[in-house]
């Protein structure tokens, strides 16, 4: 997964600042293209540049028709064909083909959407972008396009006009219990795209020698999550065994819209834990969202292996894969 692309703030600060500027984005590709579609490149018109739309290969020619397209105000689609030579250049096995969108701002994008847009991401809210390439229509598009926001998936719509570029929040994992299984996951899940925080009460298991520069919060594990938040976009793992700290915990992620919430223990432990929730009030439709026991049923064995099933089943429940 892409880490989280900061190139529409960076645009709408520099165009703050008083100078031109122009976001590009990937909106269409062909063969093995070096970046996904969505990608942004962030062009001002004093030349300098944030941001990627192809790993290198074209960024060049990108920044040339920026510029211009800042010079006469409107907006420009390119295409480029990426060669054997250059994609191997770039690490790819071939070649692809990428299209282009490039967007000055103030003048095509317009500046108070593209603050709303910033504004939303801030407040952790999925938002859709829309352009039809053709009219040169624009709109932010909230409450839409669930299957794209559900796969972070940009794109043309079929009627090959509507562009739609997802801004979804960055991923994040809650992890109650800084135990073993947790130490392998963290690293995992930050090469997946999660931004990780590790709950646990218990100075001994939440050190900063046992996570380095990792997030780790010693409140009792409700109050911890009230402070981190709970969205759509929010994953909880709960690892602790002890229902004294998973239960605050996994109540919140059951009142709150988590897309994913595992629970570490066996058949039996689960079994005490579902009669536990029925006790607190919980209907079946709601236990029936914990994953217990937690992860893919692969044959894990040891700490690592068990953080690879975990991870695989939180991708599996946010792509909607069964």
């Amino acid at each position: 997964m892409e880490r989280f692309d900061n190139s529409p703030e960076t645009a709408l600060h520099w165009y703050g600042e008083g100078q031109p500027t122009a976001l590009a984005t990937v909106v269409e590709t062909w063969g093995s293209a070096p970046r996904r579609v969505g990608a942004q490149l962030v062009i001002g018109g004093d030349g300098r540049i944030e941001g990627s739309v192809s790993g290198g290969c074209v960024e060049g020619a990108v920044v040339v028709e920026a510029l211009e397209a800042i010079e006469e105000g409107e907006a420009r689609l390119l295409e480029f064909g990426v060669s054997d030579d250059d994609a191997f250049a770039v690490g790819l096995a071939c070649g692809g083909t990428i299209r282009v969108l490039v967007e000055p701002v103030g003048k095509v994008l317009p500046e108070p959407m593209l603050r709303e847009l910033i504004e939303a991401r801030a407040r952790r809210e999925p938002m859709a972008y829309e352009v039809n390439i053709e009219t040169g229509h624009r709109a932010l598009r909230r409450n839409a396009y669930a299957d794209r926001l559900r796969m972070d998936r940009s794109g043309f719509e079929e009627d090959g006009q509507t562009f739609v570029a997802v801004h979804n929040p960055p991923l994040r994992l809650i992890i109650v219990g800084a135990v073993h299984i947790a130490q392998a996951l963290v690293p995992m899940a930050r090469i997946a795209g999660y931004d990780p925080a590790i709950i646990d009460p218990r100075d001994a298991f939440a050190s900063s020698a046992r996570f380095p520069g990792e997030t780790i919060l010693t409140d009792w594990p409700d109050e911890a999550v009230a402070k981190l938040g709970l969205d759509a976009r929010t994953a909880v793992v709960l690892l602790t065994h002890d229902p004294k700290l998973d239960d605050p915990a996994l109540q919140s992620a059951l009142q709150a819209g988590v897309f994913y919430i595992g629970a570490l223990g066996s058949t039996r432990t689960h079994a005490k834990r579902v009669a536990r929730m029925k006790e607190a009030g919980f209907n079946d439709a709601q236990i029936a969202r914990i994953h217990g026991p937690i992860g893919l049923d692969i044959g894990a064995a040891g700490p690592s292996e068990i953080a690879v099933a975990i991870l695989a089943q939180m991708t599996a429940v946010l792509r909607g894969k069964a």
